[in-house]
């Protein structure tokens, strides 16, 4: 059982009508809070990023219905859902007990499925980087899927302090995914908790690793989008350190170097213009930590370019 907990008010993401059930999905993107995920130990319960999806809907608002929704955006050269009759619903986070954080991950692919049922669009608002690893499971009746992350890591810890499913876990738990078949991972740099033997796992996998310093010297179409395997579904992942800390100050593990916004954007673009982008999830921002909200608006403007290159997409 899903349990949800509902945004009060006009304080949805984009001031966007609340869905009262996943039972009634009537829309074509969802949006989809997921605070917490699989934690190291009880004091990771509620980490730094599980005021995220909060922060980025206070963004959010400046954009949305009854404001902004219907101006022209110079990033998508265009209103954002480009005049079309595209609906978009927020259903809240989802929600549980602490002492049950199995059912509340459980839960979290629960909620995938049925959005995904109702042929919706997932838009998840994390939570730290374990956060992933529920909402891929949500593919499994789907695929074969391309996983594209951007990030400063690869994530590709098979167990930390005997925890397997937590933030340094989701792209090798991905790769055992069988509807996952392909992996891009862009914006790599400086140090993480990978060692040379999860590198050498990630490329044994078959995982193309991009580099920050590749994307700035070869360019995005070169660099990234021409491993995009054809016409398969593929679907995002960003954590919020893959970007450049003058931009994206807000997160726990800042590394100079990383990507900036309108290579980011270049990559969405790019890939929603290629092939069917089935999900994004946004993930890492720790509001604590961020500059005159510098960190939420920029997240908030990457999901908004993602809803606005997918409503102008290939698979839309």
């Amino acid at each position: 059982m899903v349990i949800l907990r509902r945004p009060e008010g006009h304080q949805s993401f984009l001031s966007a009508p609340v869905l009262e059930s996943l039972d009634e999905i009537d829309a074509e993107i969802v949006v989809l809070g997921v605070p917490y995920g699989m934690p190291y130990g009880m004091a990771g319960v509620h980490n730094l990023a599980s005021e995220a999806p909060e922060a980025i809907r206070r963004q959010s608002r400046r954009f949305g219905y009854g404001r902004f929704i219907d101006h022209w955006d110079f990033d998508l050269d265009g209103p954002l859902l480009d005049g079309r009759d595209i609906r978009i619903v927020d259903a809240g986070d989802v929600t549980g007990g602490p002492l049950d954080i199995p059912s509340l991950v459980a839960s979290v692919t629960e909620a995938v499925k049925m959005i995904r049922a109702a042929g919706a669009l997932p838009i998840i608002l994390g939570g730290d980087d374990s956060v992933p690893i529920p909402v891929l499971r949500g593919y499994e009746d789907e695929g074969p899927i391309t996983l594209l992350q951007i990030d400063a890591h690869i994530d590709w810890r098979d167990e930390v302090d005997g925890v397997r499913e937590g933030y340094s876990s989701p792209m090798r738990r991905a790769s055992e995914m069988n509807w996952i078949d392909g992996m891009i991972q862009v914006g790599m740099r400086g140090v993480g908790s990978a060692r040379e033997t999860e590198l050498r796992d990630a490329q044994a996998y078959g995982s193309r690793i991009v580099t920050a310093r590749e994307v700035r010297r070869a360019g995005v179409d070169e660099a990234v989008l021409r491993h995009l395997p054809g016409d398969r579904p593929c679907f995002i992942t960003i954590d919020a350190d893959g970007l450049d800390p003058s931009i994206m100050p807000a997160v726990s593990a800042p590394a100079p170097g990383g990507l900036l916004y309108e290579e980011v954007v270049d990559i969405l673009h790019g890939v929603a213009s290629r092939v069917p982008v089935v999900g994004l999830s946004m993930v890492e921002l720790a509001p604590a930590r961020d500059i005159n909200e510098l960190s939420a608006l920029t997240a908030t403007r990457l999901i908004l370019n993602l809803i606005g290159a997918w409503v102008r997409g290939s698979g839309n």
